[in-house]
């Protein structure tokens, strides 16, 4: 097994579709949907998920006529993993820079979820990034301390490797129990690859989890960022999220009070997936408003409440 992979990719796992430089040339790996001609929105996916989190989003997204990109953030999924093992908010946003030029210096329309939640809002809210418009997905400056924890013990989980993926899916299980445990395990071999011990590890460098977190440095920078936003945003709420909780998501608001808020109603923290449109419908009804394909962006109107959504099961990748 090399230093620099967590072993093979798994037969019949989809090969990216595209390559590009990250930032010190680092090779990021990435996929498209949709109309090239359309207006871009890069899709930046969650600490130890993949680009394939957003498979659902971005065909339903690409149909409604937009150019949509999602990538794998360096040391996830086919993304190549960092020399140095530095993986914090700065070098995302760099490599998110990188992939902007790559695609033609177009203003993207930024949608995160968890950790790329942060760091479209440090690339917009720092100047780093000329977006027509931010969507959130389950992430604000404000995060709960008990949810943190628990993706960090879920990603720290059998560094040794697991036997099979029946394995695999019962971590996945007990992490989310609110799920459906998937009776084809096919799926599962998107986020694990097989050592040449003959164990299947996460798709992520492990060095990825060593990084220091600072929770209170973290939300100071970012409430800074969402005191200086100025596009259309819209922030997506799991509405059983453990780690943005509905105070999380009000204070938010009263820091960028032009936002829209959407609660998916019996969702966790991974709100967007494979199989729910709820979401993708919500980001639709939203750009059709403000960055409307084929045509100038309309203003927003605002709306006295929040919009409640629901019941959606939400399904994607691993956290």
């Amino acid at each position: 097994m090399s230093a620099m992979s967590a072993g093979t990719r798994l037969p019949g796992t989809p090969e990216p579709m595209h390559f590009w430089n990250g930032f010190g040339g680092l090779r990021i790996a990435g996929d498209s949907w949709g109309d090239p001609a359309g207006p871009l929105v890069l899709l930046q996916h969650g600490g130890g998920q993949t680009r394939h989190a957003w498979k659902g989003t971005g065909e339903l997204l690409g149909a409604a006529g937009y150019c949509v990109v999602a990538f794998d953030a360096r040391g996830h999924g086919d993304s190549a993993w960092a020399p140095d093992g530095v993986y914090d908010q700065d070098i995302m946003v760099q490599d998110l820079k990188c992939v902007v030029a790559a695609l033609g210096h177009r203003r993207p329309v930024l949608v995160g979820a968890s950790m790329g939640g942060g760091t479209s809002l440090v690339a917009i809210g720092e100047d780093h990034v000329d977006a027509t418009a931010l969507v959130l997905v389950d992430i604000a400056p404000r995060i709960e301390k008990e949810g943190v924890g628990n993706i960090q013990a879920f990603m720290s989980q059998k560094p040794e490797g697991f036997a099979s993926l029946e394995e695999v899916a019962e971590t996945i299980g007990k992490y989310q129990p609110h799920r459906k445990r998937p009776r084809n395990l096919d799926g599962l071999a998107k986020n694990v690859r097989l050592g040449a011990d003959g164990k299947y590890r996460w798709h992520w460098d492990p060095q990825f989890r060593t990084g220091r977190f600072d929770l209170e440095q973290r939300q100071q920078r970012l409430e800074a960022c969402a005191l200086s936003l100025s596009l259309p945003t819209l922030l997506v709420r799991g509405g059983l999220s453990d780690l943005l909780s509905e105070d999380g998501a009000q204070a938010f608001l009263k820091l960028c009070p032009q936002s829209e808020y959407v609660n998916v109603a019996n969702a966790a923290h991974m709100v967007a997936g494979d199989r729910n449109d709820v979401f993708g419908n919500a980001v639709i009804e939203f750009l059709s408003r403000v960055v409307p394909v084929g045509g100038e962006p309309v203003q927003k109107s605002h709306e006295p409440h929040p919009r409640h959504v629901g019941p959606a099961d939400a399904i994607s990748d691993v956290p």
